[in-house]
């Protein structure tokens, strides 16, 4: 929820007593131009960007933990875009505004204050919409009937969703038309995947907001607001202890806020931060099972850590277990030794390491082993460490780690040391920035053999056995001809192969058995080039991939031939009739599938595509 107004001005004054210093050995560049899809009007970008002029323009005054010049860095991220906005807009002091245009002020108060757009959390407020459900009866056990919950759908995230559970079959899939377009007021990417139980689709998005909306029409149950971006896939699950409430939706935000609200009406239950330093960030879906929810922790950090006014670097991955029914802390594992200080810049800026190691994706559940397995990204500092860049297996009831597999070494990598005025944080050595951001996927083949998936920026999957301690059973190039393929979002995976899309076009599957290219579908037609490289999503006989150009498209699992194909980049009319409502870039997300519909987001346009607003629900005609 937003801070009080009382809040909200104590901050501000503060801030303007002690000064929003806008100092740094390096001025920020102007945003690039908006984009702009072929379905709507032109979209924000440069949000990305409001951390950079934060880091290179305000860390001189605004520390992390010291707030003896100014407001601290983690005090100014407990405001909202607004307040925060409100002080820079009109700075009082010369000192305040250093040529900043009035862009730059507000992707850098976006940013800070929750990674939304100013006045985004008022336009999402469902209490606008015309299309509020007409009443909101009991709902079912939600495992009663089909579910999909979480970002793989089952606990092994192999993304695949059987026949009965589904609803319908290959022999629908040409048969599947657009049913109802759901639009995010001010949103700027739809990249929160649904949940889906009890005739239900439960969605955040980049507003602040998460509704609950009937699967069928998209009228919407209710709205919870929390004022903070919600990328992460929602799950749902039982809750005890919580008066009459029997199941919760489970959820992370971009300022490392974890929620559990309840199913039925959205009323919170209960709100834990997991990590306390100021980048910190949920991009991934916390993972529930038996009881507990294994959330992963990123960071924003390395984005321009190399300035010299910065205090490079002290932020850690990890995952951390929760008690689901009340939020409370089971155990915490980082991915990095605890940061200690070093060298200071030439400014006397103090320099700190270990760092890195941000946790993009959602942990992968093994029960039988009684482990947690989970994706790695690179080191910020060198040297770097053993868990980058690494598959970490670690103990279900404690965190203690089992094994690893680190897929690639020497990777120390951070943004801003390409200037003239970097940082001496920054690596002599730059890494090639080769984070494992795909959730690795748990499959069993036919003869009781169990594999662990996982692929690589690089264009690699490779195969681990999780009964040998992650011993390396097969690692090959997923694209056709190998080099830079680019696997970031992850597949999907039935009992013989996996299916990967490619960052440099097309999709490839691969026997499970032996890494064995047993297809290749370049996708896009002759001289076309783009990115399919968004998650994968299954159902028996069919594998869906979409692209940065915002298409969908429904593949053979037999050959990879095309079944079926949706355009996204275009206008769209939605059942919250909100004017400025358009697809755009599918790069991240998958389809989520379940009663016989099935929804995406579209509008991931960070890798260069178009920026789009809508949720999409797809059923057979």
């Amino acid at each position: 929820m937003r801070r009080t107004p009382d809040a909200g001005i104590y901050l501000l004054a503060a801030c303007a007593a002690a000064g929003l210093c806008w100092v740094g050995a390096v001025r920020a560049q102007a945003p690039a131009p908006p984009a702009q899809g072929r379905g709507g009007p032109p979209r924000p970008l440069g949000m990305e960007n409001g951390l950079t002029y934060f880091q290179t323009r305000c860390m001189s005054c605004h520390r992390e933990n010291d707030s003896t010049k100014a407001p601290s860095a983690r005090r100014i991220r407990q405001m909202t875009p607004e307040q925060i906005y409100a002080v820079v807009a009109k700075p009082t002091r010369p000192e305040h505004d250093q040529g900043l245009t009035d862009q730059q002020k507000r992707r850098m108060s976006e940013f800070m204050g929750g990674y939304r757009q100013i006045g985004s959390a008022d336009a999402g407020n469902p209490k606008n919409f015309p299309n509020a459900c007409a009443s909101n009866p009991p709902m079912s056990d939600p495992y009663a009937g089909p579910y999909w919950s979480g970002w793989g759908a089952d606990i092994e995230n192999t993304r695949y969703q059987r026949t009965e559970t589904a609803g319908f079959t290959k022999a629908d899939v040409p048969r599947l038309k657009l049913k109802w377009a759901f639009a995010f007021p001010l949103g700027i990417s739809a990249y929160s995947p649904p949940a889906i139980a009890s005739g239900r689709v439960f969605v955040g998005g980049d507003t602040g907001w998460v509704y609950s909306l009937d699967a069928k029409t998209g009228c919407v149950y209710w709205g919870y607001e929390t004022g903070v971006t919600v990328r992460p896939a929602m799950s749902i699950g039982p809750v005890k202890g919580q008066g009459n409430t029997k199941y919760a939706v489970f959820f992370g935000d971009a300022k490392a806020n974890v929620y559990a609200v309840d199913a039925q009406n959205g009323k919170l239950l209960w709100k834990r931060k997991v990590d306390e330093f100021f980048l910190a960030r949920i991009t991934a879906a916390p993972k529930l099972y038996n009881g507990r929810l294994y959330v992963p922790v990123s960071s924003s950090e390395e984005w321009q850590s190399g300035n010299q006014d910065y205090e490079c670097c002290t932020s850690r991955g990890s995952v951390v277990a929760l008690n689901a029914n009340n939020g409370e802390l089971i155990w915490k594992r980082y991915t990095m030794d605890d940061p200690k200080p070093g060298q200071k810049n030439d400014n006397g800026v103090q320099l700190y390491g270990p760092a890195g190691g941000s946790v993009w994706n959602s942990p992968t559940i093994d029960p039988v082993r009684h482990a947690v397995y989970f994706g790695t990204g690179d080191t910020e500092t060198e040297p770097a460490q053993p868990l980058g860049d690494a598959i970490v297996a670690a103990d279900m009831d404690t965190g203690k780690v089992l094994w690893s597999y680190q897929a690639q070494a020497d990777d120390a990598f951070m943004g801003g040391c390409f200037g003239p005025n970097k940082s001496k944080a920054c690596p002599e050595k730059m890494g090639p920035d080769a984070d494992i951001g795909n959730s690795p996927i748990l499959r069993t083949m036919p003869d009781g053999k169990r594999v662990l998936l996982a692929g690589t920026k690089g264009g690699e999957v490779f195969a681990l056995d999780p009964d040998n301690n992650g011993k390396l059973l097969w690692r090959v190039h997923a694209n056709s001809g190998g080099g830079r393929g680019g696997i970031v979002w992850g597949g999907a995976a039935d009992q013989e192969k996996a299916y990967y899309g490619m960052g440099s076009g097309g999709m490839t599957a691969l026997k499970l058995a032996t890494g064995e290219r047993a297809w290749f579908q370049p996708i896009n037609p002759p001289g076309v080039r783009g990115g399919d490289n968004a998650a994968a999503t299954m159902i028996p006989g069919v594998v869906f991939v979409a692209g940065s150009d915002g298409t969908l498209h429904a593949l053979s699992t037999t050959d990879g031939s095309l079944l079926w194909q949706f355009a996204t980049d275009r206008k769209f009319d939605t059942v919250n009739k909100v004017a400025d409502a358009h697809g755009g870039s599918i790069s991240s997300v998958g389809p989520v599938i379940a009663g016989g519909m099935m929804f995406i987001g579209s509008g991931y346009g960070v890798g260069g595509g178009p920026f789009g607003n809508v949720l999409l629900a797809f059923a057979p005609e």
